[in-house]
């Protein structure tokens, strides 16, 4: 059985049981109608008119009964006091005293009971049946904010989420964290009360603050807090000795994926990310719903996470693509539950063979592709750059040429901002890869285009990973620059403009996310290691061959406009025929970069 906190959302099991509710709520009108027949008998009743008042208590109870299931007063497991439970018992009480007026009035003359009964019983019921609750819920909060153990805690953020987390403190026992006070940086709110707490003050009072409440930690309740923000908390958390905690997203909270209950230790990939674009994905992700969509490498980081994403929008089929048969596994885990990998929509196949990609789109006629599969590490391809132009240049011909023959209406390429002014082997293999999809764009028409963004946070092999791998090992941490910078974004930001891009994306264009202001490898080397609590070194090793010292979106001579987003760019790159494609001239061009 579940719960809904103070403000509706649900939480874990283990709470109040429902019947009792009903029981008490039946004796409340009991009360009420007695003291109602009595002031509308003015007190002298007859000897028979009790016979027709307990067939008005059973038919009272009955039609609470009935009520409270319309109205899911005993089956939506409200939290005690809470304004979504009040609404239902307003509701479910108004309709008992209505039926009750209106059935008295009719057989007043049989029954003997006015109907003004009825009438006096309905407030009398509503307020102590209201008041009761309300009580209770007082005795939940009082019993959690006095919880012996619980940390005292500042909640920066005295909006709904901020709100919600104090409520949730005071009723959960078990509660690790007694809020405080509130921080809030709208000046107009300091002084006022949120929740019955104070809100004493802003950030840049964290100091003063943390003195008088003795609090040892900071909860960020904010809902779209941006990384600055929170480097600038962690920052504050760290010189004052308190623990810094966020919540869930407010995505999570939404989408049932978090509790509001599960704050937690603020991570790397907070204080290195981004604030979200606030795109309205449902509106342009129409084109999902009822269409069989594939999805090439969908045993990767971004491939799974674009499954998840697009299983939302409830298409036809989704039929997942990898050669990598583990991988695929661990993307029918997240979707499906389970890994038996016997499921029609698991297909094993290498993009690199071209008969087994016909023979899958001709069978499944996928209206909608999304071509996640490629060779990503650079120094790597630098070293076999023949993988790069099999896998990431003729493999995306391969997918565009089966995605052609079976008319497959809209196909997404997913490329790299390595892909911008490439000077990297995988710069120049996705840059060929953006150029023949638009050249598919050409022939058919139909909306076959690219996105570019940068690194992916939380990706295999991705830098925060590796980092924490070194730190765990003792060190040392290698970093090829001191003053190397690079783009980050979450996976679910990355998929989500994926996902958006075949919706306002147009044949042959290039979408290009607006990443904000890049970030230096050093700071995120010297934040983990401070984080570890490690004596540990930083060696630099130099940039690799074909890295660059600060990555760019945008390729010299590309021309962007914003017509759908502010923050999401539209370009184009110039078509590339097949036969335009050369083996030979591309290893050439590999080995004259080289030194």
């Amino acid at each position: 059985m579940t719960r809904h906190t103070p403000t509706g959302d649900r939480v874990s099991s283990g709470v109040r049981p429902r019947w009792p509710e009903f029981t008490f709520d039946s004796l409340g009108w009991i009360a009420a109608l007695v003291a109602g027949s009595l002031i509308a008998l003015d007190g002298s009743p007859s000897a028979g008119i009790w016979l027709a008042f307990i067939v008005l208590v059973l038919a009272t109870v009955l039609l609470q009964l009935v009520a409270g299931a319309v109205f899911s007063l005993y089956t939506a497991g409200y939290a005690r006091g809470s304004f979504d439970e009040l609404k239902a018992l307003v509701f479910t009480v108004l309709s008992v005293g209505l039926v009750l007026s209106v059935g008295l009035y009719v057989f007043q003359p049989t029954s003997g009971v006015p109907g003004a009964a009825a009438v006096i019983a309905t407030p009398l019921a509503l307020l102590m049946l209201g008041a009761v609750r309300y009580a209770s819920r007082l005795k939940d909060e009082s019993a959690g904010s006095e919880h012996e153990l619980a940390q005292p805690t500042l909640v920066f953020g005295a909006g709904w989420l901020g709100r919600n987390l104090v409520r949730v403190m005071r009723t959960d026992r078990a509660s690790p964290y007694r809020a405080v006070g509130f921080l809030d940086d709208d000046s107009a709110m300091v002084g006022e009360r949120v929740e019955g707490l104070p809100v004493l003050g802003s950030l840049d009072d964290v100091r003063e603050i943390a003195i008088k409440t003795r609090a040892a930690a900071i909860v960020v309740s904010i809902a779209r807090a941006d990384a600055a923000l929170l480097r600038r908390v962690s920052d504050l958390g760290a010189e004052l000795g308190l623990r810094v905690l966020v919540f869930p997203s407010l995505e999570e909270v939404l989408e049932g994926k978090s509790r509001l209950r599960d704050v937690r230790d603020v991570g790397i990939e907070d204080l290195i990310g981004r604030q979200p674009v606030n795109t309205d994905v449902e509106s342009m992700a129409g084109y999902l719903t009822g269409k069989r969509i594939l999805v090439t490498g969908a045993g990767g980081s971004i491939g799974s996470e674009l499954c998840r994403q697009i299983s939302k929008y409830a298409p036809e089929e989704l039929i997942m693509l990898d050669r990598d048969e583990t991988g695929l596994q661990g993307t029918q885990l997240l979707l499906d539950g389970h890994g038996l990998l016997t499921n029609n929509n698991i297909v094993l196949a290498d993009i690199r063979d071209p008969d087994a990609l016909a023979e899958v789109f001709q069978a499944r006629r996928p209206t909608v592709v999304f071509h996640a599969a490629a060779l990503k590490h650079l120094p790597m391809l630098e070293r076999f750059p023949a993988e790069a132009w099999k896998t990431n240049v003729i493999g995306t011909l391969n997918v565009l040429n089966a995605a052609m023959a079976a008319n497959v209406d809209t196909f997404v390429n997913i490329s790299t901002d390595k892909a911008a002014n490439a000077t990297s082997v995988l710069g120049h293999s996705k840059r060929l890869a953006e150029r023949l999809t638009a050249w598919a764009a050409a022939q058919t028409g139909r909306k076959y285009l690219s996105v570019r963004f940068g690194n992916v946070l939380g990706s295999r092999g991705s830098l925060v990973p590796v980092f924490a791998a070194m730190i765990e090992a003792g060190g040392p941490l290698t970093v090829t620059d001191r003053d190397v910078t690079r783009f980050f974004m979450s996976i679910p930001e990355a998929c989500h403009l994926v996902v958006q891009a075949g919706g306002i994306g147009g044949p042959g264009e290039v979408l290009i996310l607006d990443m904000g202001e890049p970030v230096r490898i050093m700071d995120i080397a010297e934040r983990m290691i401070a984080r570890s609590g490690k004596d540990i070194a930083i060696v630099f090793t130099g940039l690799r061959d074909g890295e660059k010292l600060h990555e760019e979106l945008v390729s010299d001579g590309e021309l962007t406009h914003r017509p759908v987003h502010p923050k999401i760019s539209h370009s184009s790159v110039s078509a590339l025929s097949p036969g335009e494609l050369d083996a030979a001239a591309w290893q050439k061009s590999v080995e004259s970069r080289r030194p």
